[in-house]
């Protein structure tokens, strides 16, 4: 995906959130760390233009509540959760850029629930890769891309990597 098809899919992934949730007014949008914060960011924006009422936003970190953590990295960098509104009786839509495995979702979703008790969580994903290991599901995708188990998805956006894209790339024999 290029710039031009990225932006058209946040544009269309925000139409169908706002279609399938006609009050919005208790709807808010939580990016999990790093990139789904910047999608949510703009998806906010997007929802904002198209209904004139603003959608709160905010940020998770799933750090500590990743089953691999011992895997990954001896000291895991934590990240920021800025949450600035109750999610309790809410309709929450975590963003994410890439749907993978299902472990990141499930994750976000223990984070969030130990936070408050949100009516509803929806979830909202740039790309759908396949390869599910947990009965987990977007509600709302970009665009399905298939892919081998040796290839793997970078998404770039351009508030972190100063542009935006969506690469699929070979991945590293060890």
């Amino acid at each position: 995906m290029d710039e031009k098809d990225m932006a058209r899919a946040l544009v269309r992934l925000s139409h169908e959130i706002i279609e399938k949730n006609k009050q919005i007014k208790d709807l808010a949008l939580i990016g999990i760390q790093r990139r789904g914060i910047y999608l949510a960011q703009r998806m906010s924006k997007l929802m904002e233009e198209m209904v004139k009422e603003k959608v709160p936003t905010g940020s998770l970190d799933i750090t500590l509540y990743r089953d691999d953590l011992s895997r990954i990295a001896y000291q895991p960098i934590v990240r920021d959760t800025e949450i600035p509104f109750s999610i309790d009786d809410k309709k929450i839509v975590l963003v994410d850029d890439v749907l993978y495995t299902g472990r990141t979702v499930r994750a976000a979703i223990d984070a969030l629930l130990d936070l408050g008790r949100p009516k509803k969580i929806e979830l909202a994903v740039l790309v759908d890769r396949g390869h599910r290991e947990l009965p987990i599901r977007a509600d709302y995708v970009g665009k399905n891309i298939p892919t081998s188990s040796k290839e793997m998805v970078e998404v770039k956006v351009r508030e972190l990597d100063g542009k935006d894209e969506v690469l699929i790339l070979k991945k590293e024999q060890k």
